[in-house]
């Protein structure tokens, strides 16, 4: 009878959550998972980061087009848009490079196209969560054809009155 009991509070709960409705992965299988991300994804900040202090190890590409990159690019990107990687990418990226692929933000999956290109030509690959879009609200540098800028960081992604700071996770 407990047993029963049990099982129906389970049940009942689960009713009740929309989040609980399909139950989580043990902890094995989720850090396998999110452990899997890491390998696929690169975060804004850590990308910054790795540019500012100059450590190597990346070649960062922009697969928007040609007025996208116009309007805005981040400093050091290889400007590649996307149906061109596999006519230009071996005279722009070092064979063996690992790239790491940016599109305009997390509503377009033209960085997704990108990497998927370069990991179908040989190349290992990441994707920059967040895009140019991320990197801006962020309060990173921006380059164009007038030199670089920034802009004040959106609250609603980086710490109030820093400029271009992570948030810290």
């Amino acid at each position: 009878m407990t047993t029963t009991t049990t099982a129906s509070a389970t049940t009942a709960a689960s009713a009740a959550s929309k989040v609980l409705r399909v139950p989580p992965a043990d902890p094995a299988t989720a850090a396998a998972h999110f452990h899997r991300r890491f390998t696929f994804e690169a975060d804004v900040a850590d990308v910054h980061a790795d540019i500012e202090s100059g450590a190597p190890g990346f070649v960062l590409v922009d697969s928007r087009s040609a007025e996208a990159w116009a309007q805005g690019h981040i400093p050091g990107a290889v400007h590649l848009p996307t149906d061109e990687i596999p006519a230009r990418a071996a005279a722009l990226v070092p064979p063996g490079s690992v790239v790491v692929t940016y599109c305009w933000g997390p509503g377009c999956n033209g960085a997704t196209r990108a990497a998927y290109a370069f990991a179908s030509a040989g190349h290992p690959v990441k994707e920059m969560l967040g895009g140019f879009e991320y990197w801006s609200r962020e309060g990173f540098p921006v380059e164009d054809e007038a030199g670089l800028r920034r802009s004040a960081p959106d609250p609603l992604t980086a710490p109030v009155g820093a400029q271009g700071a992570s948030c810290g996770c």
